[in-house]
């Protein structure tokens, strides 16, 4: 039970950032798409999804994943 209200609560402040930060972690993105971290690296490495590189860091676009998890449509209105 006490494993299971982790897992919300970070969910939870995953999209948090999500929808009020330009960019999120990798490990982040990973969580909320339901990959591993390797995985996603790999797809970022490859330009299979959006990346943006600052020095050593990796960094998913928010709007992205927002129209990835079909909770911003393609011209910028929320889905409901």
């Amino acid at each position: 039970m006490q494993a299971q209200h982790e897992l919300m609560k970070t969910t939870h402040n995953t999209l948090d950032r999500l929808l009020n930060e330009p960019t999120v972690s990798v490990p982040e993105a990973a969580h909320l798409l339901g990959i591993g971290r390797s995985t996603l690296y790999a797809a970022a490495k490859s330009g299979n999804i959006p990346a943006i590189r600052i020095g050593g860091r990796v960094r998913i676009p928010s709007i992205w994943l927002l129209q990835s998890l079909q909770i911003l449509s393609a011209d910028g209105g929320r889905e409901d």
